[in-house]
């Protein structure tokens, strides 16, 4: 069974020589042998600004590089999240764009009288692959992943999105052989669209 993946780049250096952009590309090849259709949003190619009140977040109006990125998230049964750990979480820019993008009337419906909102995005899968200096055990087991978990719960799940899966990578500045084997087991999860 094929889906379509989208991966979302989430570094925010357009310049795409970073591990997380050679991650992506991996990805986006197993998925091609796979047989699954596969896009590529490069999220620091975007011109959006960041919201800065509620009220531009419920019906601020939605910049024609988001919107592009909704309807490919709309495209998409797998979504791939690849994104530098920058002082404990994501980077700011990646943050302001899952702000952009996952508004309501797009990925939740608006509130309703009992202050809940409905999800919309329900149906599709994610994988988020985060990418540290430390080693990832470090991360989920001290530091307790705690930006991970707020990424899935809080923003994906929030949204309807589900399963969730996850890559941790860590010492990305070791050895390049580490760095082979993780970009080998990209290609693997791209091909199996997981």
């Amino acid at each position: 069974m094929t889906s379509h993946i989208l991966i979302i780049q989430g570094h925010p250096d357009a310049a795409g020589n970073h591990y997380g952009h050679a991650l992506a590309q991996a990805y986006r090849e197993g998925a091609l042998e796979g047989g699954h259709p596969v896009e590529i949003l490069a999220m620091a190619e975007l011109d959006f600004p960041i919201l800065r009140t509620q009220a531009e977040w419920n019906r601020g109006e939605v910049m024609p590089d988001i919107q592009k990125a909704q309807e490919a998230i709309a495209r998409a049964d797998h979504l791939v999240l690849i994104y530098p750990l920058w002082l404990g979480s994501m980077p700011a820019l990646f943050k302001g764009f899952l702000e952009q993008t996952l508004r309501p009337g797009f990925a939740v419906g608006h509130q309703d009288k009992s202050g809940l909102y409905a999800k919309q995005l329900k149906g599709k899968s994610a994988r988020i692959v985060v990418t540290m200096g430390m080693p990832a055990f470090i991360y989920r087991w001290y530091f307790r992943a705690h930006s991970l978990k707020s990424l899935e719960r809080n923003i994906l799940k929030f949204c309807g999105i589900r399963p969730i899966r996850e890559s941790l990578i860590g010492m990305v500045e070791g050895s390049a052989a580490h760095r082979e084997k993780w970009l080998a087991k990209m290609r693997k999860l791209g091909r199996s669209g997981l």
